[in-house]
């Protein structure tokens, strides 16, 4: 009695003094609609801004590279994801280091001192950007969209439209990084068969082979010192010289 007694006096002091109205206004005097299409649009471009970035620098090859040592030493999560996707990302920031250092003082930098509007400092930073990328693009791949889009053939890479450079790179690295994982494989794939071989010529049929050679693989790969000899390429791989 005494529960349902204080139950109806809170409702009857509800009802006679009602809860103040809330109002959230988000954006100052813009209009309610219009703050929110603002809202959505910058959620969705932080959103995917993350895979953009990603095929316009070079992870994408170190990631897929790395990908493949792992698989083709069978050691199935050794390295665990995390260690490989933490080891692109700084090698990532280690090769674009000098295109982002030219971002930054051409482009960021001044737009932080009010010296460019948004649009300008968005078409500085493309211009460095447009550069690494146009030098690891195979003609080939850039023409591809260039002809399916019917544009003119630009006379520098500053006149490639990003929206046909960014797909082009992404393809041209795609290839670039399987060509280098089927030579990491193919010493591995020496391994195998020569104790697969082995075990079948010793009748051990019921023996899985892999059992066999992955201790064989990971002792290759460290004698030869693998992890240096990967990462060597890998960067020789974006600066030749």
């Amino acid at each position: 009695m005494t529960v349902l007694a204080m139950s109806l006096a809170w409702q009857s002091a509800a009802y006679a003094e009602p809860l103040p109205g809330i109002d959230i206004n988000i954006g100052g005097d813009s209009a309610g609609g219009t703050s929110a299409v603002s809202i959505l649009l910058m959620v969705t471009v932080l959103t995917v801004a993350p895979s953009f970035l990603i095929l316009m620098t070079s992870f994408t090859r170190i990631v897929i590279v790395l990908g493949f040592v792992r698989t083709s030493l069978g050691t199935q999560q050794m390295p665990p994801n995390q260690v490989l996707i933490g080891l692109a990302l700084f090698l990532t920031l280690f090769v674009m280091s000098p295109t982002l250092s030219q971002v930054n003082d051409t482009a960021l930098q001044p737009y932080m001192k009010g010296e460019l509007t948004q649009t300008e400092a968005l078409e500085k930073a493309a211009v460095p950007m447009k550069k690494f990328m146009f030098q690891h693009t195979r003609e080939k791949d850039l023409l591809l969209f260039l002809n399916y889009t019917k544009a003119e053939k630009p006379k520098t890479y500053q006149d490639i439209p990003i929206t046909v450079l960014v797909p082009a790179y992404a393809i041209s690295e795609l290839k670039t990084a399987f060509q280098m994982g089927f030579m990491i494989f193919i010493p591995f794939l020496i391994i195998d068969m020569v104790v697969s071989s082995t075990l079948m010529a010793m009748g051990m049929m019921m023996l899985p082979p892999v059992m066999i050679s992955l201790p064989f693989k990971i002792l290759l790969f460290v004698l030869v010192d693998g992890w240096y000899l990967v990462i060597k390429s890998l960067l020789l791989s974006f600066n030749p010289s």
